[in-house]
């Protein structure tokens, strides 16, 4: 059935019908009781971004923080030991990337004494819970609020239980109670304003000015930034298999991207030290971004083609213990107050970017020209970079390595020029993420070929392990390199648009 919760706000007089189910009965449980007290900025920083950090009196862990539901993912509440006089630094600092440092104090107390029933059968087994809960908040400045809420909690009856329980109550005059956490609905309107960070728009119309899109896509890559601080604090894994140092590693070089291709846009002045700034912080998430790809490679390469188990163990703690101390590197850069001055910058740009009369002119006559510019270099190379078409089968790995470098950045521009409509860019965004991965596949490749060959030096009793290891890796590079000739002639094709319009 349902696992569904549903809340019914009602009135201080109102009385709990009885069930109207054959067979159904009531049976109390003890009345409960808690005090929550709240902490959050003077400007209520975590409410107006759908997080929150309390105490609740009583508990092994007592204290708790719950992070924003983004990318279709949360980790939950996240619980931790502490007294009552301050939060735990873990804490604070988990939140650190929506407070950007403001000092925290109590907002809310809230008080609920719990008064709960459970429905049971014939045979004595809970079919479902009901907690009548009456809450007195207090919060600093205004008189104390009382508000009474009935949860419902399916345990393991029919749905038809449910539904009926609901009718049951909507008929005595309970309300369906909003989405709206306790502590919010007493803090009142200034918990609901918009978050500092503005999130991107949902859709952009095709009149959109280029302007628009700029906007939309450095909100969308401070989002992607902010949202995995804390998952990374957590070294908290992301569903699929990804993790959010990757995550958040993409949004800061996408960001770079981005405001590279929209720079005739964008203040340069403005532009450039947050680059620099981005540029920083992507280079602490790299080392353990590398480890992590290193162990997945390691893997992988040893399930097609065994070594001996006892070298692959020992090389799986190596990498494991590498990837450790760059962690341990990227948690004290992120505990840093350069950290939180770069998240400072990020939260202002989303709300006030400083664009360059060129921005009013619309998308769609200025978009196209700046993918151009990255299009361009992909196509044709330069600084002793062949273009993608003459890229050799026996090129070195650096001028593979480039390439991938400029085909990511065309990608990037692609992507976010094309969310304007165009479905020209849209259909080469496409391509170029196939092209993309496809020379991600050789940089993986190659770099792990380097590592084991590096490692195997290091650790002579390793060498014939990290040997065949690397034979493996060279020849998926060599099978990448095989591939590559057809899958660019398919995305130039894609592009044929911006190369005659350059």
């Amino acid at each position: 059935m349902s696992r569904e919760v549903r809340s019914f706000d009602v009135a201080p007089a109102f009385v709990l019908p009885p069930p109207d189910a054959a067979g159904v009965r009531t049976r109390p449980r003890p009345t409960a009781g808690e005090t929550a007290t709240y902490l959050d900025t003077a400007d209520l920083r975590l409410a107006r971004a759908g997080a929150a950090l309390w105490h609740r009196a009583g508990e092994t862990q007592p204290w708790a923080v719950r992070l924003p539901h983004a990318n279709g993912f949360t980790p939950g509440e996240i619980r931790r030991a502490g007294g009552p006089d301050r939060p735990p630094e873990e804490l604070v600092w988990l939140v650190a990337a929506l407070t950007r440092g403001a000092a925290l104090a109590p907002v809310a107390v809230l008080r609920t004494a719990c008064h709960q029933v459970e429905l049971v059968d014939r045979a004595g087994a809970c079919l479902a819970e009901i907690a009548d809960d009456t809450v007195e908040a207090a919060v600093p400045g205004r008189a104390v609020q009382v508000f009474r809420e009935i949860v419902v909690t399916p345990v393991a009856g029919a749905p038809e239980l449910l539904s009926a329980v609901e009718q049951r109550l909507l008929a005595a005059g309970a309300r369906p109670a909003a989405a709206t956490p306790r502590h919010v609905r007493a803090l009142g309107a200034a918990a609901v304003y918009p978050p500092d960070a503005l999130p991107p728009a949902p859709r952009l119309p095709g009149t959109a000015r280029a302007a628009d899109v700029v906007i939309d896509v450095v909100r969308a890559g401070v989002a992607r930034v902010l949202a995995h601080d804390p998952l990374v604090r957590l070294d908290q894994p992301l569903p699929g298999g990804d993790t959010a140092v990757h995550q958040m590693r993409v949004g800061c070089r996408r960001l770079r991207s981005d405001l590279r291709t929209f720079g005739r846009l964008v203040d340069p002045r403005w532009a450039r030290p947050l680059r620099a700034e981005l540029r920083w912080l992507a280079d602490r998430l790299a080392g353990p971004r590398d480890a992590e790809v290193l162990r997945a490679r390691l893997h992988k390469t040893a399930a097609a083609d065994p070594p001996d188990s006892a070298a692959l163990a020992r090389l799986d703690t190596i990498l494991a213990q590498r990837r450790d101390e760059a962690y341990a590197d990227l948690q004290r850069a992120l505990h840093t107050r350069r950290y939180l001055v770069l998240v400072q910058r990020l939260t202002y740009a989303t709300r006030r970017l400083p664009l360059l009369p060129a921005a009013s002119e619309p998308a769609a006559a200025a978009l196209p020209g700046l993918v151009a510019r990255p299009w361009r270099r992909l196509v044709k190379g330069g600084h002793g970079v062949p273009g993608a078409g003459k890229l050799a089968p026996d090129a070195p790995d650096v001028d593979w390595h480039e390439v991938r470098i400029h085909a990511k950045r065309a990608r990037y521009a692609a992507e976010a020029a094309q969310t304007a409509g165009d479905s020209r860019l849209a259909k080469l965004a496409r391509g170029l993420a196939k092209l993309q991965n496809l020379l991600g596949e050789h940089a993986d490749a190659a770099m792990a070929a380097e590592t084991w060959l590096a490692l195997g030096e290091a650790h002579p009793d390793l060498a014939p392990a990290c040997a065949q290891l690397a034979a493996r890796e060279r020849a998926a590079a060599t099978a990448v390199r095989t591939a590559y000739p057809t899958r660019w002639h398919k995305t130039e094709r894609k592009g044929t648009f911006l190369t005659h319009s350059a």
